[in-house]
This record gives C-alpha cells, sequence and structure tokens, in this order.
C-alpha cells in the first residue's frame, strides 16, 4: 500500500480522502472510512482478476480504461492482480490462452471474473475464441470464479445483439448461469452501456471490504446505484412536474433545459444513479447532451424504441399509479397539488387583486 501511494505521490491524508469518496459512492456514511481503508491495505495481497470479452464493442473497456476522475478508480485497480485481459494484456495466441488456463486453475474459487458481452448460445460459432466457444469458456469460468461481475448492458441482458429476432442466441450473465444452473448467489450486474467506472470500483471496494456483495435488486444489480430511477434524480424533474418540456431539438425550452420526455427521453422507466455519478470523468451524461434511452434496462432496444418518440404515459408520483401522457401531467399535478392555491387565485381575481407583469405573467398585486 505504501509503495501504490508513492508511486502516484499521496500521502495517507490523501488516502483517507479517497477512502471517504469511495465510502460516498457505495452510498455509505463516514464510519465505513475505516473499514474501507482497511480492505484496500489489505488488498496489496492484489486479488487475482480474469476479464473475459464476448460479444461487445469492447465499450466497456475502454470506459474503464480510459476514466482518470475519480482518483480511487486507479488506486484500486493498482491493488487488484489482472491476469487475464485480451485487449490489455501484452501476451496474445496461444500465450495468451495458457494464461487464462493457468490463472484459473491457480486461483480456482478464488478469482474475482469480470464479464464484458453476451454470450452466444444458439449460434455458438458467432462467438468464439482460439476455437472454443463462448459458451464453453463462459460455463468453466463461471463456475469456479469467487465473485462474478457482469460489466455492461451486453454482459447483463445481452444488449443490441439479443434484440428481436436475437439470431445468434445472445444471452447475458444472470440468464446463462441460470440456464446452466450456476450459481446466481455471486453475480452482481452493471448493465449501463457502458459500464460506469464508479460503479465497477466501488463494487469492487464493497466486496473487499464486507466480504460480500451490496444488496440487489431482482436483476442482480446493486440497489446502491440502481435502487431509484433516473427521473428521480434529474435536474430538470422540476420541469417535468410543471408541465414544461422540449417540443423541438435545439429550441429554446432545451436552451432552458426544460423536460425531454417528449423527445423520447427513458429516465421515467430506467433504474440508475447516472445523474449524480456522471460520465467522461464526471464532465456530463446522457440527459445534458440528449435524452436517457433506458440503457440500464433489460431488452431496452426491443421495449424502450423509438428513442425519439414519447413513452405512452409515466406513473405520476402520489397519484397510485394513474398513468397519465405528457401533455396532462402538468395540469393533473397542478390540480392534485395546487387545489388550495387555485382557489385563492381565483378568489384575488374576483377582489380584481390579480394583475399582469409586462411579460404577460399573472401578478398578484397588493391590497390598496
Amino acid at each position: 500500500m505504501i509503495d501504490i501511494l508513492a508511486a502516484r505521490g499521496l500521502t495517507r491524508r490523501d488516502f483517507l480522502k479517497v477512502c471517504g469518496g469511495l465510502a460516498a459512492a457505495m452510498g455509505l456514511g463516514r464510519a465505513a472510512v475505516p473499514d474501507i481503508a482497511k480492505a484496500l491495505e489489505h488488498a496489496a495481497k492484489r486479488p487475482p482478476v480474469i476479464w473475459l470479452d464476448f460479444q461487445e464493442c469492447l465499450g466497456c473497456t475502454e470506459s474503464l480504461s480510459k476514466s482518470r476522475y475519480p482518483d480511487f478508480l486507479n488506486i484500486v485497480l493498482d491493488m487488484i492482480s489482472l491476469e487475464y485481459n485480451e485487449a490489455l494484456m501484452a501476451g496474445a495466441g496461444h500465450q495468451a490462452e495458457a494464461k487464462l488456463k493457468q490463472s484459473m486453475a491457480d486461483n480456482k474459487g478464488a478469482y474475482v471474473l469480470v464479464v464484458e458481452g453476451s454470450v452466444a448460445t444458439k449460434i455458438p460459432s458467432a462467438m468464439t475464441i482460439a476455437g472454443r466457444t463462448s459458451i464453453d469458456i463462459a460455463r468453466e469460468a463461471l463456475t469456479d470464479a469467487a465473485l462474478v461481475i457482469a460489466v455492461g448492458n451486453c454482459a447483463s441482458f445481452g444488449n443490441v445483439q439479443a434484440a428481436h429476432p436475437n439470431p445468434t442466441g445472445a444471452m447475458g450473465m444472470l440468464a446463462f448461469m441460470e440456464q446452466e444452473g450456476i450459481d446466481t448467489g455471486k453475480l452482481v450486474q452493471l448493465p449501463t452501456c457502458p459500464v460506469n467506472p464508479i460503479h465497477v470500483t466501488s463494487t469492487v471496494s464493497y466486496f473487499l471490504t464486507y466480504g460480500k456483495l451490496p444488496e440487489v435488486d431482482q436483476y442482480r444489480r446493486p440497489k446502491i446505484f440502481f435502487g431509484r430511477k433516473v427521473h428521480d434524480e434529474c435536474p430538470r424533474r422540476a420541469h417535468f412536474d410543471e408541465g414544461r418540456f422540449v417540443e423541438v431539438l435545439g429550441s429554446p425550452e432545451e436552451f432552458e433545459r426544460y423536460c425531454l420526455y417528449k423527445m423520447g427521453c427513458r429516465g421515467p422507466q430506467a433504474y440508475s444513479d447516472c445523474a449524480t455519478v456522471l460520465w467522461n470523468n464526471k464532465a456530463n451524461w446522457c440527459i445534458g447532451t440528449g435524452q436517457c434511452i433506458g440503457c440500464s434496462e433489460k431488452d431496452f432496444w426491443d421495449e424502450l424504441t423509438d428513442f425519439y418518440a414519447p413513452m405512452p404515459g409515466v406513473a405520476v408520483p402520489g397519484f397510485g399509479g394513474i398513468r397519465v401522457g405528457a401533455d396532462s401531467v402538468g395540469i393533473g399535478l397542478a390540480a392534485a397539488t395546487g387545489g388550495a392555491i387555485a382557489a385563492h387565485l381565483a378568489v384575488s381575481a374576483m377582489k380584481g387583486r390579480i394583475g399582469r407583469n409586462s411579460d404577460g405573467t399573472v401578478a398578484e398585486e397588493k391590497e390598496e
């Protein structure tokens, strides 16, 4: 640990700040900092990590390897031993495959398996590495892993490869492990496209600290990251509640950062903390440059397209699941939450105390 900190020009104080950042990312309080610090110090033993690539675009590897924020990403990655990764390792061909077999044999039952990409189950020959199908490689590697992390939507749910008609039978880790009878209790899925580096680092750190996975939902997604909808934490949510929507891209309403629901934003249906963790070294996120397409969700290519058309309806908070369209949501919320205000305005109008500002907005005048 001391060598790692020194190599990065960090002091013990800097390290504790890093642990504080990890605690925040994992949804833990300051009381967890000493436990995280102790776990990372012991991680100098460098737990072995095997990273497999199946049907994917390498976007998750790019997302993780190119990240430079926050600092704890690189510190944590320095504390693991990346035994095998086709895209990053120096070896290739027979040398690389020999390393994979050796790593799995030497660390049987103790290695962390990271999977990027889906398994081809209908046409096995569609995904082969060194003459072996993704089915055979995945079955062997998943069985003997201590922890399995499915990074990205491809490894979690199959992503675009699994879209109808799914010619290769692309399958994510949860479905594949259930099919093969492999214990899914050691699986955690981080399904955004691509994976968010903070999710990877925080998951590994949580496992090192507590020896178990964080609480997960029915899709094995950590609730600390995927427990709330994008819509719930979106900075444009107030505009949604007031019925203010962007009608045309490039319009003044978009400049005013009105809600993008009518432009096809899937935030009301997608579960992720994107609004708080952000992307590209915390520079921006999808709704900051366009709209959410729901990439954290299962079958989003089939169920959430067309990405530029509004969803037929959303469940408005406080309405007991009543579904309304974007055109009426503002009016509905106003009727439910502003009854007293409306009554006050009506009385004021009858008494002649309501006027208009120069821009046409309503202004309440003081009584003489």
